[in-house]
Formats: C-alpha cells, sequence, structure tokens
C-alpha cells in the first residue's frame, strides 16, 4: 500500500503545473469535450507509465541491492531538483496528432509528453524502489489523474488560484526526504 500512496502523492503533486497539465487545459480549451479527454489521458498514462513500471523493475533486478540503492537515492535527489524547474508547453505539442479525433489526440498528444517528462522517469525510480510495480503504476496513474482531471474541466481557474512554486517546493522536498532515506538505508527498503 506504502508504494500506491506514495507513488499518487508524488506524481499528483510533481504534475501540477506540468505541461501535461498545460496540454489538459489547452485540450480542454480546444475541444470542450472532457470524457473523450480524460479517458486518453488515461490510456495513455497507463501506458507510458506501465513500461516505465517495467523498466524500473527491470532495473531494481539487474543491479545489485547496493548499486540500486545509490541509483535510486540519487534519482529522487535529482528529481527534487527538476521538480523545481517550470515547464512550458511546446505550442505544437497540443496540435500533434489533431486529425486523430479528441481521444486520438489525447492519447498521442500525452504519450508523447510523457516521454522523458519527470513523472515518467519518477515512476522508473519508483518501480526500482519498490518490488510492488503494479501498485507504483496504478498510483502513478492516479496521481495523473488526480491533477489533469481538474485541469481538464476547470483550466485557468486552478493555476490562477494555486502557487505552482509552492506545490512544486513541497514534491521537491518529497523526493529530497524519499533520496535522503534510500542513500541511509532507512527502514531496509532494499
Amino acid at each position: 500500500m506504502e508504494a500506491f500512496l506514495v507513488s499518487t502523492g508524488i506524481v499528483a503533486l510533481g504534475e501540477m503545473g506540468d505541461k501535461t497539465q498545460l496540454l489538459a487545459m489547452v485540450l480542454a480549451a480546444t475541444f470542450r469535450r472532457p470524457l473523450p479527454i480524460l479517458l486518453g489521458i488515461f490510456v495513455a498514462t497507463v501506458l507510458n507509465h506501465a513500461a516505465a513500471g517495467l523498466l524500473g523493475g527491470w532495473v531494481a533486478q539487474a543491479l545489485g541491492p547496493d548499486v540500486l540503492r545509490w541509483v535510486v537515492g540519487l534519482s529522487f535527489i535529482a528529481m527534487a531538483g527538476w521538480m523545481l524547474i517550470p515547464d512550458k508547453l511546446d505550442d505544437d505539442e497540443a496540435q500533434r496528432g489533431r486529425r486523430f479525433g479528441v481521444f486520438g489526440t489525447t492519447v498521442i498528444a500525452f504519450f508523447l509528453a510523457e516521454m522523458g517528462d519527470k513523472t515518467q522517469i519518477a515512476t522508473v525510480a519508483l518501480a526500482a524502489r519498490y518490488t510492488e510495480v503494479v501498485q507504483v503504476v496504478l498510483g502513478t496513474t492516479l496521481g495523473m489523474m488526480l491533477a489533469n482531471a481538474p485541469a481538464v474541466f476547470l483550466g485557468d481557474r486552478i493555476a490562477k488560484r494555486v502557487s505552482m512554486p509552492l506545490v512544486h517546493g513541497i514534491a521537491a522536498a518529497i523526493f529530497a526526504v524519499l533520496g535522503v532515506l534510500t542513500l541511509l538505508n532507512v527502514g531496509q527498503l532494499f
């Protein structure tokens, strides 16, 4: 359960102000059809995060416990720093795949936007840290939906009322704490 809850919380916070959240707002404003947009986000996230989770599981098996502890701990600390860098949405990213309809456009745009994104890298690291890869993928997917569903429905109103630097700071602190705890081998994580 810890893997699920930590994964959900980290990704939900990490997605606030992320380019995929901005993409959700753009798609909502463009198409004004929330259900196919939300379904597209869900499908793209499951596919992307399942692949990331499998990679993380493989990394955990391929490396020994000592090397893995250092790799994951340093990855979490690097993610803490990355969380403090604001994201911007490329103008043409929202236009990709438009000929595929609302659902198809959303799946393609979100899948591509998540490639190498903070949440995909976090999913790899979380899956390497926890042995419950399915719980990690379910948690990161739920976190993505928790962050992006309001963006689809409320769009700009949320962005104006929530302090993105504060949210990113909290997410960075969580990543930093997880990194330090992992490096110190607190709780015999590995």
